[in-house]
């Protein structure tokens, strides 16, 4: 399994959009095309990127630093429904770390993300690489956080 992450652009945003939640996922994380237009908003600060198993798109993820704290931030990380279960979130997040370790926006040690507190696959993806739940929240999100 070759697992890599690609910068969304002109030549691959069409795969991005192309990618299915599965049944009531929507709840858990938006899909691809809202995504990319935050992107487009933050982008002084942010990179989208597409997650591809062999040259296939199988998932979507998107990194923004956030000055005012400072620290990075993992916003909508998702799957394709048809990809799920074989291991390409994990080896994604590995890679979104590594990306982030090399500081392309800023300097900070604090990594961040929200996840739904019943996404169960989620939250026990992101305990594995070492994540924490910080104890805040908003609504349904919780925050998990990881020093690097």
């Amino acid at each position: 399994m070759n697992i890599c992450l690609k910068p969304i652009g002109e030549d691959n945003f069409l795969d991005a959009f192309n990618l299915k939640l599965g049944e009531g996922q929507d709840i858990y994380v938006s899909h691809p095309i809202r995504s990319l237009a935050q992107a487009y908003v933050y982008r002084a600060q942010c990179q989208p990127f597409g997650i591809y198993a062999d040259e296939k798109a199988v998932g979507y993820v998107m990194v923004i630093y956030d000055y005012d704290i400072p620290e990075y931030d993992i916003w909508h990380m998702m799957i394709d429904v048809t990809q799920q279960g074989k291991g390409y979130g994990k080896a994604a997040l590995k890679l979104v770390l590594d990306y982030i370790r090399q500081k392309p926006f800023g300097n900070s040690d604090r990594v961040a993300l929200t996840c739904n507190r019943d996404n169960g696959i989620a939250l026990a993806l992101y305990r594995s690489a070492g994540f924490e739940l910080t104890g805040s929240s908003d609504g349904d999100e919780v925050e998990l956080a990881l020093k690097l």
